[in-house]
């Protein structure tokens, strides 16, 4: 298993590329449906993987979550994905994915990993509203290998937030004062419904008004819009737009790339980029500033957010 996942840290070299890499892992067979989906979850995303160890079980727990690991003194909760994800399999998971995003570590047990994958983002599609449906929102992209093999990339971040202690953001979103940045105007892109929702409430909480996309393609093309329209009337899109917020992981185009565009486009000169992403390390900190991000917030803390907002909307 560490071999599969020992050079990790020389694939930061792939931001700005428009590329990544993606663990896949399996669930088991769908008594349900006859079918093994194979799902993905970017390598950026792993600490390691190894066999499921000895889970102690805790009370007052989400149903998919088993209980909790000791990792070197730390102590991880686990995640059932089959289990949360409502695939029905009578497999035993044999393996732990251990992940670390959003500040957080957690064990997710899956029936098996097989291969990184080198894709362009690009080749990952926004899934069909039909496998939105049936997936009830988990999969924020697929891409279909040779051969027809499917791939699922799973929304970790909603996994995190749906299993994690819930913490009462709304007392956290109701702290925000933010009279300095009332009627400014925010864009913003996101490929995940649950930090597509809790950006839009933090926003308007602030009093801020905001128009969004769900992927970084999605964002260039409206943005594009904007700027030809503001070209048209002789006005400069720094009045219409105030900030752009950006996450990193996108479908078809990552924040990353999106950034690259923005910033080499001079109609959109003036207009502060903020990288909003569950990619908390350093390396991906650095990678922002390379391709001209401006500031960088990680998810999901709504008074961090408002806080970032706030500096690079009232910075002279």
């Amino acid at each position: 298993m560490s071999d599969l996942l020992k050079s990790i840290d020389a694939r930061t070299k792939l931001a700005g590329t428009n590329k990544l890499e993606i663990l896949l892992f399996t669930l088991g067979l769908d008594e349900r449906t006859k079918r093994r989906e194979n799902f993905g979850i970017n390598v950026f995303k792993v600490r390691e993987v190894m066999r499921t160890p000895e889970i102690t079980r805790a009370p007052d727990m989400p149903s998919a979550v088993e209980g909790m690991v000791s990792l070197r003194g730390q102590l991880v909760p686990v995640v059932d994905l089959a289990k949360y994800s409502g695939v029905q399999t009578s497999a035993k998971p044999e393996i732990m994915i251990v992940t670390e995003y959003n500040g957080h570590t957690q064990g997710f047990l899956v029936e098996a990993v097989d291969t990184i994958l080198r894709l362009d983002w690009s080749s990952m599609r926004v899934p069909p509203e039909m496998l939105q449906r049936e997936m009830g929102g988990l999969v924020t992209a697929v891409t279909e290998l040779e051969g027809g093999k499917l791939i699922m990339m799973m929304d970790v971040e909603k996994v995190l937030a749906e299993t994690s202690p819930r913490s009462d953001d709304d007392i956290h979103i109701n702290t925000i004062k933010s009279q300095e940045v009332k009627g400014k105007t925010v864009f913003f892109a996101d490929d995940s419904m649950i930090a597509r929702k809790q950006i839009a409430k933090t926003l308007d909480v602030m009093g801020i008004h905001h128009m969004s996309a769900i992927n970084g393609r999605k964002a260039w093309e409206e943005l594009q819009k904007i700027a030809n329209k503001c070209e048209a009337m002789g006005e400069l899109v720094s009045l219409k737009i105030d900030l752009i917020l950006t996450d990193i992981e996108m479908p078809e185009m990552d924040g990353y790339m999106l950034t690259k565009m923005i910033k080499s486009d001079s109609r959109f000169q003036g207009i502060p980029i903020l990288m909003h992403s569950s990619l908390s390390g350093q390396s991906n900190q650095k990678l922002g500033q390379s391709v001209g991000v401006d500031g960088y917030v990680t998810k999901f803390e709504p008074q961090k957010l408002s806080e970032a907002v706030t500096k690079m909307l009232i910075r002279e």
